[in-house]
């Protein structure tokens, strides 16, 4: 029953607002497309999300500890479960595709 109770806190958390700014493509070595901020139940804010462009596709860049010592890195913030990352990239990306539509 406790661990039942513990997932329904996590099943609430929704992206609540949404911007995306997409970035002027100087040049075709950047894979970044636009940077963005999410709010979480209107209650936490997340900046420094990256929309990146690779081989495979567009996919989210989280923030990244600019202290951190190592040769790879590590992220502020991550998403723990997969249905509320699906939630998060799938609204950054969709604002993301709006915004240059719109362009």
């Amino acid at each position: 029953m406790e661990k039942k109770e513990e997932n329904m806190k996590f099943d609430c958390l929704a992206v609540t607002q949404c911007k995306v700014h997409p970035m002027v493509a100087n040049d075709n070595e950047s894979k970044i497309r636009a940077i963005a901020e999410v709010v979480i139940n209107d209650q936490l804010l997340i900046r420094n999300l990256r929309v990146m462009d690779d081989i495979n596709g567009l996919y989210i860049g989280y923030p990244r500890d600019p202290f951190y010592i190592g040769e790879d890195f590590r992220s502020l913030c991550t998403p723990i479960t997969r249905q509320f990352r699906e939630h998060l990239e799938n609204t950054v990306l969709e604002k993301y595709q709006e915004e240059i539509a719109n362009d």
